[in-house]
C-alpha cells in the first residue's frame, strides 16, 4: 500500500525525516515511534514467528507483548512501538529470532 494513513495537518509534528523501510524509503516526522510510521504506509507485520513464520504485527503498542520486535540498524529484536524514528534509519522485518552475531 503506497497511500499515507497519517491524519492531515491536524497535529503539530517534529521535523521531516526519511528513513529505509525493507528497502523503501519512507518519510516520516521526528517524535514518531517506528510501529506510527509503518502502520502509516500500511505495512502491519513487522516479523515472523519463529517456528511456523507466520506473520506478527503491533499489538499492545506499549512495549509488553514483543510481536513488533524487527531489525532497526542492523540490530534485532528492537521495539517498533517503543523506538523512536531517527533520521537515516534503516527498518527490516524480522525473520523468527532475527540475526545472529557472535565474535
Amino acid at each position: 500500500m503506497s497511500e499515507d494513513l497519517r491524519l492531515g495537518e491536524a497535529g503539530s509534528r517534529g521535523r521531516r525525516i526519511s528513513l529505509t523501510v525493507d528497502g523503501r524509503s519512507v518519510v516520516a516526522f521526528e517524535g514518531e515511534t517506528v510501529a506510527g510510521v509503518l502502520l502509516a504506509i500500511g505495512h502491519i507485520a513487522s516479523r515472523t514467528s519463529p517456528v511456523r513464520g507466520e506473520a506478527r504485527g503491533y499489538y499492545c503498542g506499549m512495549g509488553q507483548c514483543w510481536d513488533c520486535a524487527l531489525v532497526i540498524d542492523g540490530k534485532p529484536n528492537r521495539r517498533a512501538c517503543m523506538t523512536e524514528v531517527a533520521d537515516g534509519m534503516r527498518v527490516e522485518t524480522q525473520a523468527g529470532f532475527g540475526p545472529t552475531r557472535f565474535g
